[in-house]
């Protein structure tokens, strides 16, 4: 009896499925796509209607080799590959490439399509019980989406490498994306701060209670409104009159408020809640998940523990209700369960109901069962998923809140205090999102008051705050912009071209990414618009739910879009893309200076150029003079004095340029730890250029030898090496060994000194 060949895309997911199906299967890998477009000119026949013109992605070529030889000692196949449309395009294409797309080369093999959510026993066989056609709609979607990228990216960057510079990119859902952190930073150079100011009062009432706050509220007659204080002098009034007074207490309400748990994780809400609580970029998010999906060892081999991390969907099976119900009621007792599954409904457009949500496979797998076998930061986000899909299906928690008013003896004021006290944690228990309790003690209507102190506070309005990777995942899931297998790739790209840097979490766009967004907006303005990016995404998913072809959405946009480049090309110039003008003139030959970009950023020069050199730093008019310090350069002997760089003041040689010393304002921290490499040195604190800290010899750059890890002066029990360093791990910080090969580490804070090499 001949063997059935299953083909996944991952040798991972390939070994799991091994544990399930037994010997009577082979089981092969593609390691993803077979075959693209290639990333050159022409990979498109737009003559011939668009057709595409995919190629074997070549280091693919001995996977389909291995899986062409395998076929010859089999008489099905299954195509297990991923259950999205990139999955459905895999096993396309790789049919295609086998000779085995419907044109009756191989008629003695029988393909089955299968999918599966999770990769479990039962999932993998209900899969083989029940297989299917490939979907043709998903494959003419993912197709278009291809097709379309290729046309925006391929003919847009040519032009941006034209009129901008070589290296640049743009993107369908990248350029929106980017658009979105130019838009916010614009934002945030244009607010004005508003000042305004509140009058805060501590109260305390009779015998020993602790002293309250509150707010005033109303005076003379008037609501008070944010900003109807609004200097200092009038809020020093305010409070002179209100020291007089005499308060008493008017009215106590209390309000019972229930607040029932999010919904199951989809990808853009995992992404979302890995970056805030775990410090995960979206791309390390979906690898782990990837992971924690495709099966990890935990003692008996591989096992999928979190179903497909690839979802728009918050639907949960009926058999992972159950399980929860159940895990609930042993965990945490009947009140904490529901007598009904809670059902939520999708907010995505066009989430697709026979999904799921990401879930753990088994939800009895407790995060305590796998913590001893799992990396910590897979651990983390296994416990992660475990906590939001338990508390999906609890009791929600119950809120007393309390509203205290307090007013003046003669009634021209009113204070308001509130405060709040849990009263059911509910799925909080797991959640622990609970925060603090803000108690008022205990009041009666009538109760006469005491003024610890009453104080004005000055506040400003804050600017709008700039993009995390988290909150822009966020507003372009908003917007139905990109899918959330995009999401992770858009936002790499914005760095890796150097459009936007993240510093502390946030995105800040750099000089090329505001000019490249700029460009886009002024003269691409309807394909970088929001509603038109999330329209083609509408009419992605209608082609994939079968509701219309592909080629004429395809047509549709190349009619407009490519005649619109071409005359952008004849029209702009690059000097009208890279200079701004000045009201002022060269001190050299008397023509008007303008503003250029160049390879390290704004100058500068004369329009004269090339007849006229003339050319400063933007910033020269802005700079104050370098102060100076009573220390001495050490190469050339002259006075050192502070200068201002990038990432902060510095010290500098007053002989610059012809001295080019530099170093840091404040003193090098040593660490205690002798360079490991020399002997003869310690490993100071040190700043790099991005500002990051790093730890390095202190006779640099006579040695130089450096480490990002903090060092720790303590031998390694394990391997005897003569330092430590810090290191964090997911959300716990370890001493572990700089040797690889050793692994040891051991908890940086614990109740025992257990040591847990890994």
């Amino acid at each position: 009896m001949k063997k059935a060949l299953v083909v996944v895309e991952s040798p991972t997911k390939a070994k799991t499925l091994g544990r399930f199906l037994g010997s009577s299967y082979q089981i092969l890998a593609t390691y993803g796509h077979v075959r693209a477009l290639p990333s050159k000119s022409g990979s498109v026949d737009v003559k011939n209607d668009f057709e595409p013109r995919y190629e074997v992605i070549p280091e693919k070529k001995r996977h389909i080799d291995q899986i062409k030889k395998a076929l010859s000692n089999v008489d099905t196949l299954y195509l297990a590959s991923d259950m999205d449309r990139e999955g459905e395009a895999i096993s396309y294409h790789l049919l295609s490439l086998l000779d085995l797309d419907g044109n009756g080369k191989r008629e003695e093999i029988a393909v089955h399509r299968i999918v599966f959510h999770e990769i479990t026993k039962e999932a993998i066989q209900a899969a083989i019980k029940t297989p299917r056609d490939i979907l043709l709609p998903l494959v003419d979607a993912q197709q278009a989406r291809v097709v379309l990228d290729y046309l925006y990216g391929f003919t847009l960057s040519p032009f941006l490498w034209k009129k901008v510079r070589t290296g640049l990119s743009a993107g369908r859902v990248q350029s929106v994306a980017l658009r979105l952190i130019c838009d916010r930073e614009k934002e945030i150079q244009a607010f004005t701060p508003r000042e305004y100011w509140t009058i805060q009062a501590k109260f305390t009432g009779e015998g020993e209670q602790p002293p309250f706050e509150a707010e005033l509220v109303f005076f003379q007659g008037e609501k008070l409104k944010k900003f109807d204080i609004k200097k200092g002098e009038k809020a020093e009034e305010i409070v002179s009159i209100l020291k007089e007074k005499r308060y008493t207490v008017a009215s106590i309400m209390h309000k019972t408020m229930s607040k029932t748990p999010p919904p199951p994780y989809i990808t853009s809400t995992l992404q979302q809640e890995a970056s805030r609580r775990l410090n995960l970029s979206p791309s390390r998010t979906m690898r782990f998940a990837q992971q924690l999906y495709e099966g990890i060892d935990i003692g008996q081999g591989p096992v999928g523990l979190i179903t497909y991390m690839r979802t728009d969907s918050v639907h949960l099976a009926k058999q992972a209700l159950h399980d929860a119900r159940k895990v609930i009621l042993q965990k945490f007792g009947e009140p904490y369960a529901l007598t009904r599954a809670r059902v939520y409904k999708n907010k995505v457009k066009n989430a697709q109901e026979a999904h799921e949500a990401i879930r753990p496979t088994d939800l009895t797998r407790t995060p305590e069962r796998l913590q001893s076998v799992l990396p910590p930061q897979l651990f983390d986000l296994y416990q992660l998923i475990w906590n939001r899909t338990i508390a999906s299906q609890m009791a929600p928690a119950q809120w007393d809140t309390q509203t205290v008013l307090i007013d003046s003896n003669d009634g021209s004021a009113q204070f308001k205090a509130t405060g709040s006290h849990l009263l059911f944690p509910g799925y909080l228990k797991v959640l622990n999102d609970n925060g603090k309790e803000s108690l008022l003690p205990a009041l009666n209507d009538g109760d006469a008051l005491h003024t610890a102190e009453i104080t004005p506070v000055q506040h400003f309005t804050q600017p709008p705050p700039r993009y995390t990777e988290a909150s822009l995942i966020k507003t372009l899931e908003s917007y139905g912009i990109g899918r959330p297998s995009t999401y992770a790739s858009v936002l790499q790209t914005l760095r890796t071209r150097d459009y936007a840097r993240l510093i502390r979490k946030a995105f800040v766009p750099q000089e090329i990414g505001i000019i490249v967004s700029d460009l886009l907006v002024n003269h691409f303005s309807h394909y970088v618009d929001y509603q038109f990016t999330a329209q083609l995404e509408e009419k992605l998913d209608e082609i994939a739910q079968g509701k219309m072809t592909w080629k004429p959405l395809i047509r549709s946009f190349w009619r407009d879009f490519y005649p619109l480049v071409k005359k952008k090309e004849e029209e702009l110039k690059r000097s009208d893309i890279l200079t701004e003008a000045m009201d002022e003139t060269c001190p050299e030959c008397g023509k008007p200076l303008v503003i250029r970009y160049g390879k390290y950023g704004k100058f500068i020069a004369c329009s004269g150029f090339p007849e006229c050199h003339y050319r400063r730093p933007l910033e020269e008019k802005e700079k104050e003079p370098p102060q100076e310090t009573d220390q001495v350069c050490e190469k050339c002997g002259r006075p050192m004095v502070i200068k201002r760089g990038r990432y902060g003041p510095f010290l500098a040689c007053s002989g610059f340029p012809e001295c080019r010393n530099t170093k840091p304002l404040k003193k090098q921290q040593s660490t205690g730890v002798p360079c490991p490499e020399c002997g003869k040195g310690e490993l100071v604190e040190r700043r790099s250029k991005r500002g990051r800290t790093f730890y390095s010899c202190s006779r640099y750059p006579t040695c130089k030898f450096s480490l990002w890890n903090r060092p720790v002066n303590e031998a390694c029990p394990k391997c005897k090496s003569p330092y430590l360093i810090i290191k964090k791990i997911g959300k716990r910080i370890y001493k572990c060994c700089p040797n690889k090969e050793c692994g040891y580490r051991t908890p940086l804070e614990t109740d025992n000194n257990s040591e847990s090499p890994t």
